[in-house]
């Protein structure tokens, strides 16, 4: 859902950019919305972040330096071996296509999102730049 709607927690800061066009096929976006390789470092700030991207509230990972961690959402250790990078992008993006009833927010898109703050229509929770970046990081997650 888009920014003041959330789940029910703490807000992050909306993007203020609107959406990009992109193209689905399947259960995977295989093109970047950017058109270039995201930074693994920044997705990891972006992902550690309770404020920015939300993710650990829900999800688990390899973050010994993360405090409580979330337990309603799959593990993201092994992340980057489950789903190939056009998978991840598809989740981050709108998990509701590949899952129709998918508790994860859809972190790039800006309509049928209901309860959204005015001053937060039409834009997404992330930028585009940010999904590169989350998607880069999460690839990055392989089991051994």
């Amino acid at each position: 859902m888009a920014c003041a709607a959330t789940l029910l927690f703490a807000a992050p800061l909306c993007a203020q950019e609107g959406v990009r066009s992109f193209e689905v096929r399947g259960d995977e976006i295989p093109q970047s919305l950017t058109g270039t390789v995201g930074d693994p470092a920044r997705g990891r700030e972006i992902v550690t972040n309770r404020f920015v991207g939300l993710c650990m509230l829900c999800h688990t990972g390899p973050f010994p330096d993360v405090p409580q961690q979330g337990t309603l959402a799959p593990d993201l250790k092994g992340a980057g071996t489950r789903w190939s990078v056009a998978q991840l992008r598809m989740r981050i993006v709108d998990s509701s296509r590949v899952v129709p009833d998918t508790i994860m927010p859809a972190y790039y898109r800006t309509d049928h999102l209901y309860r959204v703050a005015p001053q937060f229509r039409g834009k997404p929770v992330l930028t585009a730049e940010q999904i590169e970046d989350v998607v880069a990081f999460l690839a990055t997650l392989k089991e051994n």
